[in-house]
């Protein structure tokens, strides 16, 4: 305990090893950090902030899921591409996406509900107003595409909630059968877990 002591008191930062670290912002700013005897510094190296600290995915995500002839599953992607949606005969759009607009209003029936993508959010309290817009589309002989952001958590749930509450599928069956549609599908740990315990 003695020596442990000893070795605390003549402790010196000056002695500790040059620590070197390469950072790169999201602005795309790279530089090096170096830590040595307790004193920070940077030293500035290639890209001058015009580029970016991540890869930015400009792709856009077409792929419509097939769920029902009448029912598709999509990202906003597909709702802001009129060739997709023409060629898929869609004639209603229900968005649940947060801050996603309409653009082509004159051409399509809209229902809009800014519903957040997390897990706190009861996805559950969407179920009936959302399945009763698809069956007016359904009554009407239309084509629905719902979609969100990427198509992947609200829209998905969404849907499996449709067909639990009108097809009286069961929670597995309905994501199975959303998941095979569109493979892309997650609904975030909220939602799955409301789906699960939901009792049309």
């Amino acid at each position: 305990m003695h020596s442990l002591a000893k070795e605390i008191q003549a402790f010196s930062r000056d002695r500790l090893n040059t620590q070197c670290t390469r950072v790169t912002t999201v602005t795309g700013r790279q530089f090096v950090e170096r830590r040595a005897g307790g004193q920070v510094t940077e030293e500035q190296v290639e890209g001058d902030g015009a580029g970016f600290g991540f890869v930015e995915d400009k792709s856009l995500d077409l792929q419509v899921g097939i769920v029902r002839p009448s029912l598709l599953l999509a990202s906003q992607d597909v709702a802001h591409d009129i060739d997709t949606l023409q060629r898929y005969k869609v004639s209603h759009v229900l968005n649940v996406a947060y801050g996603v607009a309409n653009l082509f209003p004159d051409q399509f029936a809209y229902k809009t509900l800014n519903i957040l993508d997390v897990p706190d959010t009861d996805i559950t309290s969407y179920l009936e107003e959302c399945c009763s817009f698809i069956d007016q589309a359904l009554k009407q002989s239309g084509v629905v595409l719902v979609h969100c952001n990427a198509g992947v958590s609200r829209s998905s749930s969404i849907v499996m909630g449709y067909l639990m509450l009108r097809d009286g599928l069961s929670f597995d069956d309905a994501y199975r059968h959303v998941k095979q549609a569109r493979p892309s599908v997650c609904p975030n740990p909220g939602f799955y877990q409301q789906l699960q315990n939901y009792k049309p």
